[in-house]
């Protein structure tokens, strides 16, 4: 069965989270550069940094620490607040898959047969 599409939480004005935010910052956690994350979306660099720009900006805690370049290669972690936004985001996205589920069995139950 195939995994129903991840929800954008719009949090306040322009602020929203969602599945692009969120793999960026599981590529950041796991890769430990954000060069390296966007690499790995296929994002440019500077769309990456401007995600991560926009996070930093729209909460009170930084969430993504970037670490400058230069001789010992830099790199970017997510802070105890940017781990925690996204486990919150994981959370609600397997709550809402739950409560959708019926629904979604019934629609595609509806589907026309291959």
């Amino acid at each position: 069965m195939p995994k129903p599409h991840l929800i954008r939480l719009h949090l306040r004005g322009e602020l929203s989270f969602g599945p692009g935010k969120a793999e960026l910052m599981e590529k950041i956690r796991d890769l430990g550069s954000l060069q390296e994350a966007a690499g790995a979306m296929e994002m440019s660099y500077s769309k990456a940094w401007k995600l991560v720009k926009s996070l930093n900006e729209g909460f009170r805690d930084p969430i993504v620490i970037l670490h400058r370049g230069g001789q010992h290669k830099g790199g970017a972690e997510l802070t105890a607040e940017g781990a925690k936004l996204l486990a919150l985001y994981q959370k609600a996205v397997a709550a809402a898959e739950k409560a959708a589920l019926p629904s979604l069995e019934k629609m595609r139950a509806m589907l026309a047969t291959d």
